[in-house]
């Protein structure tokens, strides 16, 4: 009997141990912090042995084969012995994605991901398709798999995810964009990173199909200098394809397999010109995927957006507040503030994973009075932007940080959680950090 070690007792993980049992491996779990309540009940009912706060040696570097969560780093001890030992380290895509004969359609890039992987979705089901969500967002995919029998998955893919994989192939990628992030696990080198989302597209054929957007530097760059055997599929706010998808006259076009589908982009539910890409991606996916064009005017015309992106939450004494906890770069934050109509105070910081704010100063000139830094060290921030906005303060709290906000905020302005960094030095995770600011302004 083969042995599988699970490192990460979390969604990835413990779907991963189930999956591997139902295949017949000895599973052991191991996570070196602490596995939440009802993670262990599963592990315990499904009778999958498990440690915590620890991993013991003898009982993790005897694995055939172990599939590391996406949150422990490669320079983990742990990892680092394995790898000496040349036992194989994998992550949950590439260990699930030979249990099923499921079309997969993995996305990635440094935004837009979650967005684009939510509407491929919605346009999917919504055109009757049997179809899963997983990856980074969602349930587990392997979970999945050893659960529920669907005919495709719209997985969203991190670049920890892929740096994990060695065979698994994508019927249709997409890649969002590029942008420096992450790059702590990069040596700091943003090639490392840029090969790392490249990943996606390495064992794909020439049935296969990868779309990408094609106004993107790192992306066009990397596509002339290497080769995919993929079919290419671009778009583009800027330029217009004879196959892919663009912009012209206020009208989204995508010109694949001969057929032409339009739609005039104020039907389009989701605002903003980072959106308009996000959309073209993921309707060409539901072309390849011959979903009717009727149903994906009308998904693209109800598509609600995700939480914790762009989300607005109250309007308290006309002050709109918004949510956009999902911003954890600065590329991100960049698309939010593009899109503020009104004076904003914003509220920022958190764990700086080696960002430039530079390319956001213009931004902060035209459209912020006010910054609210919430971090553990807000020194960057407060260097970049100190001589540039009226009023600057450092808070260590959510409840301080929107109560601060709402004193600097006056009417007609809006409040804006747009971090540009991660959440772990005051918040579980982004998601946590974006339910404590509604709960913080719902108390207002």
């Amino acid at each position: 009997m083969q042995r599988l070690v699970v490192l990460g007792g979390g969604e990835s993980g413990v779907g991963t141990a189930i999956l591997g049992k139902k295949q017949g491996y000895d599973v052991f779990v191991s996570d070196f912090g602490k596995i939440k309540a009802h993670y262990k009940e599963v592990l315990i009912i499904n009778k999958i042995e498990w440690e915590e706060e620890t991993h013991t040696e003898e009982l993790v570097l005897n694995a055939d084969v172990v599939m590391k969560s996406p949150g422990i780093p490669d320079k983990s001890p742990i990892v680092k012995k394995l790898s000496e030992k040349g036992i194989p380290v994998i992550s949950e895509i590439e260990f699930a994605a030979p249990f099923t004969k499921a079309k997969t359609i993995g996305i990635t890039g440094s935004n837009g991901k979650t967005t684009t992987t939510s509407l491929t979705y919605h346009l999917l089901k919504r055109g009757g398709l049997n179809v899963g969500l997983g990856g980074n967002i969602g349930k587990s995919f392997a979970w999945q798999i050893a659960e529920d029998k669907f005919d495709c998955y719209v997985l969203e893919l991190s670049s920890f995810q892929l740096d994990g994989i060695v065979n698994y192939r994508p019927d249709i990628a997409i890649i969002t964009n590029i942008s420096p992030d992450h790059l702590d696990r990069y040596e700091y080198d943003y090639n490392k990173y840029i090969a790392a989302k490249f990943r996606i597209t390495m064992n794909q054929t020439e049935n296969d199909y990868l779309i990408y957007d094609g106004d993107d530097e790192a992306i066009t760059n990397w596509l002339h200098n290497n080769k995919t055997n993929a079919q290419l599929i671009p778009f583009s706010l800027e330029k217009i394809f004879e196959k892919g998808a663009f912009i012209k006259n206020d009208t989204m076009e995508i010109n694949i397999n001969e057929e032409e589908f339009t739609m005039e982009t104020a039907n389009i539910a989701l605002e903003g010109k980072h959106n308009l890409k996000n959309a073209m991606a993921a309707t060409s996916v539901a072309k390849l995927m011959n979903i009717r064009k009727a149903v994906i005017r009308e998904s693209l015309s109800n598509f609600q957006g995700v939480e914790h992106r762009l989300e607005k939450v109250l309007k308290i004494q006309n002050v709109q507040y918004i949510n956009d906890s999902k911003a954890t770069n600065v590329n991100a934050t960049f698309f939010a503030l593009d899109s503020m109509t009104v004076p904003t105070i914003w509220i920022a910081g958190g764990v700086d994973k080696g960002n430039d704010y530079a390319e956001l100063m213009p931004l902060v000139r035209e459209k912020v009075k006010g910054i609210v830094c919430l971090g553990v060290d807000n020194k960057k921030i407060i260097d970049a932007f100190g001589g540039v906005v009226d009023i600057m303060v450092e808070v260590n709290n959510m409840q301080e940080a929107v109560k601060t906000a709402s004193h600097m905020a006056e009417k007609g302005d809006a409040v804006l959680l747009s971090p540009a960094c991660a959440s772990f030095d005051l918040f579980e995770n982004y998601e946590d950090r974006g339910r404590q600011f509604k709960q913080a302004v719902q108390n207002l």
